[in-house]
Parts: C-alpha cells; structure tokens; sequence
C-alpha cells in the first residue's frame, strides 16, 4: 500500500495531486492519511481522490471509522504508544471499527510522521497483544532498522516516511530500495 498526507505537516499534498498518485500506482492501494479533519471532509477527499482507505491519527472515534468502514473504505487506525501505555487496553479500544492497527511511538504533541521508534519491547508487546487483527509497525524505521524490528516483532506490515527521506518530503530512492529488500529477506527468512 501507499500512503499520502492529509494530516497536516510538511508532507501535506492536494487531493489532486493524491488523484495522481492513485491513477500512477494502478491496482496498488492508496489510504489517504488523515489527522482531526471532520468526517465530512474525510469522505470527500476520499471519494474524490479516489483512495482506498484512510490511516486515522489524532481523535478519530469508534463512529467516524464505522461511517467510513460504511462506505466501503478500508481503515487503519493509528494507537499511539509508550512504555507507560497498556498496550491490550490500547489496542482493543482503537481496534473498533479497523482493518488494520498501526503503533508508533507516542510523541508530546500527539503527530505521528516525525521519526521517533517506537520502543522494540512496547512494539512487540503490542503484538502478542493484538494477533487477530492486522498489525503494522511505524516511527522510526529506516532501511538500517527495518529487518531487525520485523523479526523481533513480527507485523504483518511497516510503514515508513521519513526514514528514507533525503530531506523532507522528498524520497531517496537507493534507501527505498535498501528498505524494501531488507523487508522482503527479513519476511523470507521467518
């Protein structure tokens, strides 16, 4: 899957250029990223952009993810975590209404996308406590760390960002590449 930004930030794209991107990347999937945007707003620049799904961060709710879920759109939502959070009680409430739960690491401002991991032990807690549903690991990533979080945590997917930026908002391609091969030796090799 793809991901593209609406959640404010300096990656923030149109719902035009998202349009691009979804008509580019053919059958693959795109989940539109999305912040504290009303409901409202969400199904819109879905439907518009012609998304697959929407990655809800910040206060959505068990009811905004049903709407959404409602109108055939896949939904991850995004729990934030620290070794202070219990991690069950987490992810049971965030999973209402999922497709797929997303952990990072919680940050003071509550924005995700800044590149902070999430503690291995928190994340791999998480997991045991999550196994019926979708599992995807986030924060902190990079084409160095990805292989040693995928075999000590086992997510069915990672996500990552800034971990393979040159500068901000801008991808280096060779540390993409590197990314994607050390995700599919660390899967071969489970």
């Amino acid at each position: 899957r793809l991901g593209v930004i609406f959640a404010g930030g300096p990656r923030v794209i149109t719902v035009t250029d998202a349009a691009e991107i979804v008509r580019a990347a053919g059958k693959v999937p795109v989940l539109g990223v999305f912040g504290s945007q009303p409901l409202e707003t969400i199904l819109a620049t879905l439907d518009r952009a012609g998304l697959s799904g929407a990655q809800l961060h910040g206060s959505s709710d068990d009811a905004t993810a049903a709407a959404i879920r409602a109108r055939g759109f896949e939904v991850w939502r995004v729990i934030p975590l620290d070794a202070g959070v219990e991690a069950g009680r987490a992810l049971r409430i965030g999973s209402a209404g999922a497709d797929a739960l997303l952990v990072e690491a919680r940050t003071r401002d509550g924005r995700g996308g800044q590149g902070i991991a999430l503690p291995i032990d928190v994340a791999r807690r998480a997991r045991l406590a999550a196994p019926a549903i979708p599992f995807v690991l986030a924060g902190g990533l990079t084409d160095e760390t990805v292989a040693a979080a995928i075999r000590a945590v086992g997510p069915d997917a990672v996500d990552v960002s800034s971990g393979i930026e040159q500068t901000v908002g801008i991808k280096d391609h060779a540390r993409l590449a590197r990314f994607l091969e050390n995700v599919f030796a660390a899967r071969s090799a489970a």
